[in-house]
């Protein structure tokens, strides 16, 4: 539970249908296994108790007052276990039947909530046995214990104010006006489900997608255990279904037709920063919920779930490409508005043969063809200089010209070393004036040529670079508009690879460039080479790549700590980077990012195309003076 992480598990117990003994006897032997690994809240499908077919004998004493003896069992079992074990049941309560889910921690029945919707239609018949639960049912004696009934319970550890659990049954997740959606506005950041849902051909997807866009249009956790084998078969077939999902991501599910477990671990903290986020997630605290406290203490929790190394792009091919394709549309859409709003005739690219203004062109271009313009009016501009090496002026000039632009070759040392002259500055002197002149005559070129052939200077420079202030002032950090601005550098690479597989039309010299492109390691290419190869290696400076974009996104998307940073960086990158690696570039990412907030406090316009930005403007407006020593100073001691 160590940095807002809960093991969270949903487990499908074989039934024996109407026999609690052998059933509670079963979810017993569950409840042990799921804590020696670390479980911390388990759930039960609805009626585990009992089996959810048992259909007229739900009518029987005999089997109710056993129900209730099975789970006063469970209750006392759950002793010593540190862990929430919600389980189904039917109670009978002033003369009428109730399916609930009962919590039980410690030897305590916290409480139980009962099923709300009650389906009677098709295959359920559920009316026949069962009334519709309602809020405050009052409490009843089990076992010598007061427990509270009622739909509007939540559960809340005093020890973690963002574990709060609350419960709808089954049904109550199919209906238009769920529970589960008062429940979460009323505080609840983990919704359960004890669920018995007959399984039919294609209903794996649908109740797949309802988990999942439950718990995205709650912000919250969910907790569904479905029924499954040892059910009656005698007309419909039960799939045990389990699924956990958070904030509409799958983090676990079980394969159909087998009882199981699944693990995984939800991240309060997470959860909480999403709310906190989203203003329109509106809090409505109602006077009708009943607070129910446990205390669990906040211990490790040892890591399963999976989190991608790049988190900006996905890992599935597929996906990826639909991915790659959308974003190449949005760059060249914002683009193409831009173009036709400030009736530019032309739009001036710097190209270098590097990644970034590789990436700048190709949107150009594409945003060139959808206002069904003449390439031609695309002016790229090669400026080499003193770090310019043969193989990235060679592939600027043939991108250029493979791609039907018009290709420019203003060469600048002379213009850098009269600006030396002027500015009494030693040009053997290698400083970061000597790089920052070169940057900032290009821009100087770029603009005027811009003026000259009435257009607008197309930037080039990526999130990662803006997120790092990996740019020189009003040098490549400066342009009318900036197309890569919320593309990562670790996207960047795939955009690219993506347009060379799919993009260039059997254009085999164009594919041969792009893939050597990529090849390229990334540079400003402002020192000297060094026996004709790059000498200058941005990822030998400021760190890889796939680090600080791994750190941005944590730190900008959830408002991480760098604490936790760290302790997921360590886990996902387990044999790529040592500890010490990690939290040296960690540290080098939070005081960058901090002190470099005054470039980005005045970036050029350009379009967002996905959920990270910096822009003042709209996803980041934070001082460009403020101080990182508590960020780093989380960092100090470990």
């Amino acid at each position: 539970m160590k940095d807002g992480y809960i093991k969270v598990a949903a487990a499908t117990n074989k039934i024996t249908v109407a026999d609690p003994v052998a059933n509670s006897k079963e979810i017993m032997g569950i409840m042990d296994e799921a804590c020696k690994k670390g479980v911390k809240l388990l759930v039960f499908p609805e009626l585990s108790i009992t089996g959810y077919t048992c259909g007229d004998l739900f009518l029987q004493r005999l089997l109710l007052d056993n129900a209730l003896n099975s789970l006063i069992d469970i209750a006392e079992h759950s002793k010593g276990q540190g862990m929430i074990t919600v389980v189904g049941l039917p109670m009978a309560i002033n003369g009428k039947l109730y399916s609930v889910a009962a919590f039980v921690y410690e030897g305590v029945i916290l409480g139980a909530v009962p099923k709300s919707n009650i389906p009677n239609y098709s295959e359920f018949y559920e009316l026949r046995h069962f009334s519709e639960g309602f809020n405050d049912m009052g409490d009843v004696i089990i076992g010598g214990q007061m427990v509270p009934v009622g739909t509007n319970i939540l559960f809340s550890n005093i020890l973690m104010d963002e574990m709060v659990i609350a419960a709808e049954v089954c049904e109550d997740l199919w209906v238009p006006n769920s529970p589960s959606i008062a429940h979460a506005l009323n505080g609840a950041t983990i919704i359960v489900n004890p669920s018995a849902s007959v399984e039919t051909t294609s209903k794996e997807a649908y109740r797949r997608n309802l988990v999942s866009m439950q718990s995205a249009k709650l912000l919250s956790a969910y907790i569904y255990a479905d029924a499954g084998e040892g059910e009656s078969t005698t007309d419909v077939v039960f799939s045990a279904h389990n699924i956990i999902c958070e904030n509409g991501t799958v983090l676990a599910e079980s394969e159909r037709f087998k009882n199981q477990m699944v693990i995984s671990e939800i991240d309060l903290y997470k959860l909480e920063a999403e709310r906190r986020r989203m203003n329109t997630f509106l809090s409505t605290p109602n006077v009708e919920y009943k607070t129910v406290l446990f205390e669990m203490s906040v211990g490790d929790t040892e890591l399963t779930r999976n989190y991608p190394k790049t988190p900006f792009v996905p890992a599935n091919d597929k996906e990826r490409e639909l991915r790659c394709e959308e974003i190449l549309n949005l760059q060249a859409m914002g683009l193409k508005k831009r173009l036709v709003a400030a009736y530019a005739k032309t739009a001036v690219v710097g190209i270098s043969g590097g990644l970034d203004s590789t990436l700048a062109l190709l949107v150009t271009v594409r945003a060139f063809d959808m206002l069904n313009r003449d390439r031609k009016d695309i002016i790229a501009i090669t400026m080499p200089c003193y770090g310019t090496t043969d193989r990235t002026y060679s592939n600027a000039c043939n991108l250029v010209n493979e791609l039907g632009c018009t290709l420019k070759e203003i060469p600048i040392t002379k213009g850098v070393e009269q600006h030396f002259l002027d500015i009494g500055h030693n040009k053997e002197d290698m400083d970061v004036t000597f790089e920052n002149v070169q940057a900032r005559y290009r821009t100087l070129i770029l603009m005027n040529m811009a003026n000259q052939s009435g257009g607008i200077v197309i930037g080039t420079g990526d999130l990662s670079e803006l997120a790092l202030g990996w740019a020189t002032y009003n040098g490549d950090h400066m342009s009318m508009y900036g197309v890569n601005a919320s593309v990562p550098k670790t996207l960047v690479r795939h955009l690219v690879r993506y347009y060379a597989d799919y993009m260039t039309d059997g254009k085999e010299t164009l594919n041969k460039v792009l893939l050597d492109v990529l090849d390229t390691p990334v540079s400003p290419e402002l020192l000297p080479p060094k026996d004709g190869d790059i000498s200058q290696k941005t990822e030998d400076l400021v760190g890889p790549y796939e680090l600080h974009d791994f750190f941005m996104y944590y730190m900008l998307r959830f408002g991480f700590s760098p604490k936790k940073i760290y302790r997921l960086a360590k886990y996902v990158f387990d044999g790529d980077y040592d500890d010490e690696t990690i939290l040296k570039w960690l540290k080098t990412f939070i005081k960058r990012f901090f002190a470099q907030q005054f470039k980005r406090s005045c970036i050029p316009d350009g379009p967002k195309v996905g959920s990270v930005t910096v822009s003042p403007r709209g996803d980041l407006r934070m001082p460009s003076d403020a101080s990182a020593a508590l960020w780093l100073s989380e960092l100090d001691n470990l």
